[in-house]
């Protein structure tokens, strides 16, 4: 699998996966955000979710990929401290606010930061039809979280607080989605840095919920850890699909189409959260899908 990715790299094929890839990673993020506001609540279901996929990062990382090289430890220090920065706000984002209302504003803030980012560090540029499918996603990412916004009942007094937060983890996002591209680029073997990735990412949540964890009565853990399991495939796939969308095609692009998770999410919380998907959200939803189409039919 690793030649045939480094095979593809720079070519239309590549592009054509990256864009793929990232389609996939949306899907998979919303449906792991909708997991982690679920029945066990943000700290303990993204702290086993973890536990797990370190497990599976461990096993890859000392029996499947090639080693590091020397010049990736401080790469993957920094990938540990930024990524407890996002996990820690949109955790803390989920906890007080409406999946629907706070996961389109994570998800919003993350893309036109990330479209900067990827012209500061790779030197990447959008033409003007892309930054108009830009603005497109974006004005249906934040008017969907607006409409929720004014809408849902729950959660109104702690969704301004939760909305900050949510603005927090989705600039982490960015941050980390940009960091991320320059760290698998930096390796030979892609699937190096995305098994070091998840073994080491998989400590933070863990050690700062320990105490949540200690307190789960013992008869929920069979529930939690198939819980726990799903959500670290879910996971594994999400993050395993953007860092291999950003080494095979532009980071900025891939970012943008990331972001039709919201789309993706909105659906998700009508499904399995019960969340109402009225006309005027489908509008928004269909903004936010035309703006990633615009993006990359103007590459």
């Amino acid at each position: 699998m690793s030649d045939w990715i480094i095979s593809i790299e720079g070519t239309e094929t590549g592009l054509y996966a990256s864009a793929a890839l990232a389609l996939l990673a949306a899907f998979l993020h919303a449906v792991l955000g909708a997991m982690q506001k679920g029945r066990f609540g943000p700290f303990v279901s993204r702290s086993v979710i973890d536990m797990i996929y370190g497990v599976f990062g461990a096993l890859l990382v000392f029996f499947v990929v090639p080693w590091p090289e020397p010049h990736m430890w401080p790469i993957f220090a920094g990938m540990m401290v930024i990524h407890a920065g996002y996990k820690y706000f949109q955790a803390l984002a989920f906890s007080r606010g409406a999946y629907t209302v706070v996961y389109p504003v994570v998800r919003g803030t993350g893309p036109l930061f990330t479209v900067i980012g990827a012209w500061i560090v790779f030197g990447e540029t959008f033409n003007a039809v892309q930054w108009l499918g830009v603005a497109v996603l974006l004005s249906g990412i934040f008017g969907l979280a607006a409409y929720n916004l004014r809408h849902i009942t729950v959660d109104r007094v702690t969704l301004v607080p939760a909305l900050w937060l949510a603005v927090a983890a989705g600039a982490f996002a960015a941050l980390y989605t940009t960091y991320d591209a320059y760290g698998i680029r930096a390796t030979a073997d892609p699937f190096t840095f995305i098994a070091w990735f998840f073994f080491l990412d998989s400590f933070f949540m863990p050690l700062w919920n320990r105490r949540r964890l200690l307190a789960v009565p013992r008869g929920d853990w069979p529930g939690l850890l198939r819980h726990g399991l799903v959500g670290a495939l879910v996971t594994m796939g999400s993050f395993g699909a953007i860092m291999l969308a950003t080494r095979l095609g532009p980071v900025g692009q891939a970012a943008v189409l990331r972001e039709t998770s919201t789309v993706f999410a909105a659906l998700v919380g009508f499904v399995l959260l019960g969340e109402r998907v009225g006309p005027r959200r489908l509008v928004l939803m269909v903004l936010i899908a035309a703006g990633a189409v615009i993006v990359q039919m103007a590459a």
